[in-house]
């Protein structure tokens, strides 16, 4: 829907089930036959009727493929995240020997140059800090935001991020600190660039630039085989990503260290920080969703574990802004994918205080049949074939694995197989065995 009128007229069901159309008739979509467009809408209906809580025709399953269609391609890391044609034929053989309902995305790759334009300090990753047989991205935990700074944030959140966390997170931006804040040019519009004659400054825009200018190439080819997979019917989760407050502060500025002593030393400044960020993560989730025309918003839980806070800090600092966010993108018609990384057993009873069938929640190593049980009449659940047993169990463990975790929650619907993480390395007869599995014990009479 266009009119913009229009659409806040509608209820967030309304909003919800215009996302919904959009994402079953992707616009630009040109099916590669008739079967792959009967394909591509009996898969992503059975995805959409599992989240709503109903019965499709059978359990549907994500193959929690991470990076996985590198290795199984016979590249490495530091091959696909640098060579784009490398990138795109990965996953494309990966698409078209394995049968999941979704196809998994070459986005998961981020782009190592675009790292080294920018000299990022905030990651590692293989050739730069790490091994070049690496199987992964590091993210480097550090206080790129001080603890007598959240006024500075509070007051200002683009100044904030331009004059002081970006040129402490990326090299080639240091100089950005020498930057004259905006407001400098209220009534006087040019008084901006004296910023801009120090050479400094010039060059770290150009890095900008340069940084720019290879994301375009790299999204182009992620958007490229989207379409293809979209075309050859299979559709994508994909639609935006947003943070829980806390997390965003506790990850990307503060560190761990940083938000536990806050927590006991400033915690009204905490508070008041998750409260204006909340907003901004839900305007940045719902217009990455409108941009790409899915309706998922993915949200990685890193600190709301029931080893890492207490039930009281639960929910005191954690589950009260993460909540706003929710049904903020609840109230704008996405539909949340909430990745709850680690355990969240103690956490059932509160997070079940969610609008009914609006939400997904991807489980980790939580218990699966608490989660059915307490969840099973509110919320869509996802999970949680282990990482462990799908890198080195048999493919009949990961089948009886599947077997089991169908049994339990697969009852009246609401229930989607997948892994409590992706995967890097592994017997690609083990994914083989989930998709197996669902066809055989997971029909719904």
């Amino acid at each position: 829907m266009d009119n913009k009128n229009e659409w806040v007229k509608l209820t967030p069901a309304e909003k919800r089930e215009e996302r919904i159309k959009r994402w079953l008739s992707p616009p630009g979509v040109q099916f590669v036959s008739p079967e792959a467009e009967k394909a591509y809408k009996t898969r992503l209906s059975r995805i959409i009727d599992a989240i709503q809580l109903k019965k499709p025709d059978r359990v549907p399953v994500i193959l929690p493929a991470g990076i996985f269609p590198a290795y199984y391609a016979g590249k490495t890391l530091k091959t696909v995240m640098v060579d784009y044609d490398e990138l795109c034929l990965a996953w494309r053989k990966f698409l078209h020997e394995f049968n999941g309902d979704t196809h998994s995305s070459p986005a998961v790759i981020p782009p190592g140059r675009v790292s080294e334009i920018l000299e990022s300090k905030t990651s590692k990753w293989p050739g730069h800090g790490l091994p070049d047989n690496a199987s992964m991205v590091q993210f480097v935990e550090g206080e790129y935001m001080k603890a007598d700074e959240y006024d500075a944030l509070l007051k200002d959140p683009s100044d904030f991020l331009l004059r002081l966390y970006l040129p402490r997170a990326f090299g080639e931006l240091e100089p950005l600190q020498k930057l004259s804040p905006l407001t400098y040019s209220l009534g006087m519009p040019t008084a901006f660039l004296g910023s801009y004659t120090k050479p400094e400054i010039r060059a770290a825009f150009r890095a900008i630039l340069d940084a720019g200018e290879e994301l375009s190439k790299w999204r182009e080819v992620v958007a490229d085989f989207s379409r293809e997979a979209n075309n050859a019917g299979f559709p994508s989760l994909r639609g935006g990503v947003t943070m829980a407050p806390f997390d965003t502060i506790g990850d990307t500025l503060r560190g761990t260290k940083g938000i536990i002593r806050d927590m006991f030393r400033q915690p009204d400044l905490l508070h008041e920080a998750m409260e204006r960020i909340t907003p901004l993560n839900i305007e940045a989730a719902v217009s990455a969703a409108d941009a790409v025309g899915g309706p998922i918003i993915f949200m990685p839980l890193h600190k709301g574990d029931d080893v890492f806070m207490s039930d009281e800090q639960f929910e005191t600092f954690y589950w009260p802004t993460f909540k706003k966010v929710i049904m903020g993108l609840v109230e704008e018609g996405c539909i949340p994918l909430l990745f709850a990384e680690g355990r969240y057993n103690r956490r059932l009873e509160v997070i079940k205080d969610l609008p009914k069938g609006t939400v997904l929640w991807q489980f980790d190593q939580t218990d699966m049949a608490s989660a059915k049980e307490i969840l099973g009449g509110t919320a869509c659940i996802s999970g949680n074939v282990p990482t462990s047993l799908l890198c080195t169990g048999t493919p009949q463990a990961v089948k009886d694995c599947c077997r089991k975790l169908i049994e339990v929650c697969s009852k009246d619907g609401g229930f989607i197989l997948t892994g409590g993480a992706s995967i890097d390395r592994g017997n690609p007869d083990n994914l083989h065995a989930m998709v197996e599995a669902v066809e055989e014990f997971g029909v719904y009479e």
